[in-house]
């Protein structure tokens, strides 16, 4: 029974015909040699042997995709940008705390915690049911992105919710509703923004690991770049919603994490594609994902530009800032676009494993269960 419409990738099968005529006589069976299968095994192959070097376009089995894509959809980019932002407003707010810039670290705090609100609701529903991110958060497994990231997210948007209703409170004069509460949550701001500092980096990051731990084709070819990439779209996007939010005065630090993050990003995407097999690396040059990664890399460039030149004038600060959380948000699209494109043509799965294959039998890497099989 199909649950999802996700589930029923095989098409209903033809009824089976009986064996025989009806008269009690069995069909004779056909010999080996007839169906293919000389090996003497009782299965023969189902799909042809293609060369798949020479062939434009060639099919998988009952036509379908080699890999399935992953059921993400629009409120997972949402949830990969935000957090990103969240992430890297964690580490000003840390920063400006340590530097005393009251007006940076206000501003990183609150951007930090309606970044990371909004992106659990994108996820949560993503996810369909609420309690599907509840069941992700029974067990612990530091070896599995998701399972991490899910606490991650957790404990992040619990210290930036203690961390903000500080600063909530210090904004209205300490008006707020908050009874004996005050004094416990002022006890807690050092811890918390040590928490906050640790998971920081782990939030930033963690989404680009997460992508490169599955078997989409142009995401696992740059599982070694993607953290980085993600780290540095993180910071430049947390760089320009400070830009945007914070006193001139207080946003230098921001200015510098900016300018660093877009250095970081240009870098790191151009190390990925080339680290990557040409079909591989298509779908983040080409189609949809190709048009939104070339303007993330349009706007990065100008709001780093902006921000070297032009950070400490008010308006042309905030519009630099506006064009960083623009170019960060087109590479978290992107990249997740990328992704799901690449699993429409089985060429990008079966050729580039057949090059890595001739490289490490070619390097004399022929005793492992990669090269011997078959």
């Amino acid at each position: 029974m199909s649950l999802t419409e996700f589930d029923a990738d095989r098409p209903p099968e033809k009824p089976r015909r009986r064996r025989g005529d009806g008269t009690g006589k069995r069909r004779r069976r056909r010999g080996l040699g007839e169906v293919g299968m000389g090996d003497g095994s009782r299965e023969g192959a189902v799909v042809e042997d293609v060369d798949v070097e020479r062939s434009e376009q060639f099919d998988s089995y009952y036509g379908r995709p080699i890999v399935k894509a992953p059921p993400w959809r629009a409120p997972i980019a949402v949830y990969l940008f935000l957090g990103g932002v969240a992430g890297g407003s964690g580490l000003l707010a840390v920063g400006a705390q340590a530097t005393d810039r009251p007006g940076l670290r206000r501003s990183a705090r609150l951007v930090a915690l309606g970044s990371v609100g909004v992106g659990t609701a994108a996820l949560i529903e993503d996810l369909g049911r609420p309690e599907r991110f509840l069941n992700m958060m029974r067990t612990v497994k530091v070896t599995s992105p998701m399972s991490l990231g899910t606490w991650v997210v957790a404990s992040f948007g619990t210290v930036s919710g203690v961390l903000g209703a500080l600063e909530i409170d210090e904004m209205t004069g300490q008006r707020a509703p908050l009874g004996p509460l005050r004094s416990l949550l002022g006890a807690a701001e050092l811890p918390a923004s040590a928490v906050q500092a640790v998971l920081s980096p782990i939030l930033a990051s963690y989404t680009g690991a997460l992508l490169g731990n599955t078997v989409v084709p142009t995401w696992e070819a740059g599982r070694g770049h993607l953290p980085a990439l993600f780290t540095s779209s993180a910071s430049l996007a947390a760089g320009g919603a400070a830009m945007l939010t914070a006193p001139v005065a207080d946003a230098g630090p921001a200015r510098i994490l900016a300018t660093a993050g877009v250095a970081g990003d240009l870098l790191s995407m151009r190390a990925m594609k080339e680290s990557m097999h040409p079909l591989e690396r298509e779908p983040l040059e080409t189609g949809k994902a190709g048009q939104m990664l070339a303007w993330a890399e349009r706007l990065a460039l100008a709001g780093g530009i902006g921000t070297v030149l032009f950070g400490r004038r008010r308006g042309l600060a905030a519009a630099s800032g506006i064009a960083l959380l623009a170019a960060s948000a087109l590479t978290r699209f992107g990249v997740l676009e990328a992704g799901l494109e690449s699993v429409k043509d089985p060429r990008r799965v079966v050729v580039p494993q057949k090059a890595r294959l001739a490289e490490r039998r070619a390097a004399g890497t022929t005793d492992d269960s990669i090269t011997t099989a078959g």
